[in-house]
């Protein structure tokens, strides 16, 4: 028997074969998706530009996202008109365009205004919320008539005849000088830390500089308030200081026969 030729057989043990090579890509398709990457890369581009010009439109070109109503809340003093106008928000505003400090800043430029806050509520609508001044003292006026006045000293309204809830203020000052006057000051922050009992029987309420301290230097000066009340007495409250305990000693006097009660310095209270 004669066998296979040497080299001409098959595998013999032990032997091993290689894998038959995988087929080359076509030639030219590496460079054609290349060739595509800048084409989507500008088509996105382009949406994304689209996009950005479709959200300008909506909030600034079309007729959508407009003011079609102002509300206003807070006002009891002032006219929702005065509000209204002065806040200048004309309907038909893009309400992207409306800003809201600038629209706050016009409105507490209305004199018995303290304070507002402004808000735009999507998609129509801006809301102003008003909190006006409150007068706390009447100023008589020279030609008849009181200016009441707020703890800030600002005349917010006028009136005919002084509020039986206010006491007078008793002052040379008037109008414009009242605001951001320490005196002002000083009583607005008295009449507030009273009690309320006490705060119910004063009928007018004046206030001094008195000096304090000693020295070659410059001399201090502070408030000193005195109340009177109905009845006929007279309270010496001094600065607004040691509020609770000119309280407590009033409501423990008051009860007493004497008509004037000095408690600016609590603990040395002088009556008579």
């Amino acid at each position: 028997m004669t066998g296979p030729a040497p080299g001409t057989g098959g595998p013999g043990p032990g032997t091993t074969t290689d894998a038959a090579p995988r087929p080359a890509s076509p030639p030219g398709r590496a460079g054609r998706r290349r060739a595509r990457n800048p084409w989507r890369t500008g088509f996105f581009a382009l949406a994304a530009l689209a996009l950005v010009a479709g959200v300008g439109w909506l909030l600034l070109g079309n007729r959508v996202f407009v003011v079609r109503s102002v509300a206003v809340t807070g006002t009891h003093l002032v006219p929702v008109s005065a509000v209204i106008e002065a806040a200048d928000v004309p309907l038909g505003t893009p309400l992207s365009r409306v800003d809201a400090g600038a629209v706050t800043r016009r409105v507490e430029s209305i004199r018995q205004v303290a304070s507002a806050a402004v808000s735009v509520d999507w998609p129509d609508h801006v809301s102003i919320t008003v909190t006006e001044r409150v007068p706390v003292m009447a100023v008589r006026m020279a030609h008849g008539g009181y200016d009441l006045v707020d703890p800030a000293g600002v005349v917010v309204q006028l009136a005919t005849a002084k509020p039986a809830r206010l006491p007078l203020l008793v002052t040379s000052l008037a109008g414009a000088a009242l605001r951001a006057d320490p005196g002002v000051a000083a009583v607005s922050a008295v009449l507030t830390e009273l009690s309320p009992a006490l705060e119910r029987t004063v009928s007018s309420v004046s206030v001094a500089q008195v000096p304090t301290g000693s020295g070659s230097g410059p001399v201090a000066e502070s408030q000193q308030v005195t109340l009177s009340i109905k009845g006929g007495k007279t309270i010496v409250w001094g600065d607004p200081t040691n509020a609770a305990a000119k309280n407590r000693e009033l409501e423990i006097l008051l009860g007493s026969g004497v008509s004037y009660i000095n408690v600016s310095a609590p603990g040395t209270v002088v009556t008579r």
